[in-house]
């Protein structure tokens, strides 16, 4: 039995996955429908599907069709959360690319909407949960084999876009139109690891700057300093300026040090946990005995297709998913209290005030400018792991 996909949304990441179904990397789904604002974009899928496909210029006449039973959203961020929505109303298997939406407050109306349909299987588009780096130094943080969380230090400068980018859509890097920059487009991913593998901070002091080195009024540099139940610290460094950046996750605990770089992971086991060496060695300048340990991993990195072929297995098999969609508030989170913190410029505690986040962002959106000199451009995401 195949699983007939819809996709709404078949820009840069819509069309990848269009083209992964066509070449038969999920053999669970079978291409049945595309909707898509943009005409242009309609008559692309006409012709790389040779008609075979239906075609639609707005995303419920797609749910309406009856042609599908399942449907992945790919559009512009705000409109994630009301689409999906509109998916679990008629029963419609969802799919959501990353982020969540923009704000919690829509977020958490989407998943009490995915509470009333059980039947729907709703998932999200974290396809680096599928990376067996990120996988491994989950296990290892959450093993209880190394004591507590001491600090943590994520360096994501990577994310390089030129101005080019910026200027391939009217919508792209707006209040009004994505809600935010680096922290929404690029790094959900990050927030999303960052959350899964050691948890959510209660307190966020977030400087960032809006437009400080492309022509957009939103972050493209962010400094975050978090502070975790426990008396772990964290900081947490992004930016879309850097032409040739760093992506650097290291993880202290107790009884070791784990970092995962391009190189891949390292783990570095103490001999014993940190406090207790600290309490009872007597030398001034000692260095605490410690051994590199090699670390398995599985190897595998399937990423988006790893995601929906999971949530095929979950809809046909009962399988698990990658991420359940629900799960998406928690990265949002760490996003939405990172704005507040640079509008309010303070620190902000967990649980977010999702109305006062809300009210500040739209008093953004009130005055949010959109480029009128623009080229729209579709371009291949692939090996990007990228933004929309």
């Amino acid at each position: 039995m195949s699983i007939r996909l819809g996709i709404i949304g078949i820009g840069n990441m819509g069309s990848g996955h269009m083209k992964n179904i066509l070449e038969g990397k999920c053999p669970d789904f079978e291409m049945a429908a595309v909707a898509d604002i943009n005409p242009a974009r309609l008559e692309w899928a006409k012709e790389v599907t040779e008609g075979k496909i239906a075609t639609f210029d707005s995303g419920v006449k797609l749910l309406d069709s009856g042609l599908v039973d399942a449907c992945l959203i790919a559009v512009p961020h705000y409109d994630h959360a009301s689409l999906a929505m509109e998916c679990m109303k008629r029963g419609i298997h969802v799919m959501v690319e990353k982020p969540a939406g923009v704000y919690t407050k829509q977020v958490r109306e989407m998943n009490a909407e995915a509470d009333r349909h059980p039947e729907v299987v709703f998932g999200m588009m974290f396809n680096q949960r599928t990376n067996h780096v990120y996988r491994k130094m989950r296990e290892l943080v959450q093993s209880g084999k190394y004591g507590k969380l001491r600090r943590v230090n994520w360096i994501i400068t990577d994310w390089y876009r030129p101005q080019a980018y910026y200027d391939s859509g009217n919508w792209r890097a707006t209040w009004s139109g994505e809600g935010g920059g680096v922290l929404l487009n690029q790094c959900p991913h990050q927030l999303d690891l960052l959350q899964w593998i050691c948890g959510m901070p209660e307190s966020i002091h977030a400087h960032m700057h809006m437009g400080l080195w492309h022509d957009i009024e939103v972050e493209d540099d962010v400094t975050a300093y978090l502070e975790y139940p426990g008396g772990a610290t964290g900081v947490f460094v992004t930016t879309t300026g850097d032409a040739h950046g760093t992506n650097r996750f290291e993880v202290q605990m107790e009884k070791a040090r784990i970092i995962v770089t391009y190189d891949g992971l390292s783990l570095l086991e103490y001999d014993v946990a940190e406090p207790e060496w600290s309490a009872t060695n007597k030398v001034p300048f000692a260095s605490m005995p410690a051994k590199e340990v090699p670390v398995e991993t599985d190897g595998e990195n399937p990423q988006h297709v790893g995601v929906i072929n999971a949530w095929g297995g979950a809809i046909l098999r009962g399988e698990k998913l990658v991420a359940d969609g629900r799960e998406g508030i928690n990265g949002l989170t760490l996003s939405n209290a990172m704005h507040l913190s640079h509008f309010l410029d303070k620190k902000v505690t967990l649980p977010l005030d999702e109305e006062l986040y809300h009210q500040e962002l739209m008093k953004r959106v009130a005055t949010s400018r959109r480029k009128t000199n623009v080229t729209e451009v579709v371009a291949d995401t692939s090996g990007t792991y990228g933004g929309k």
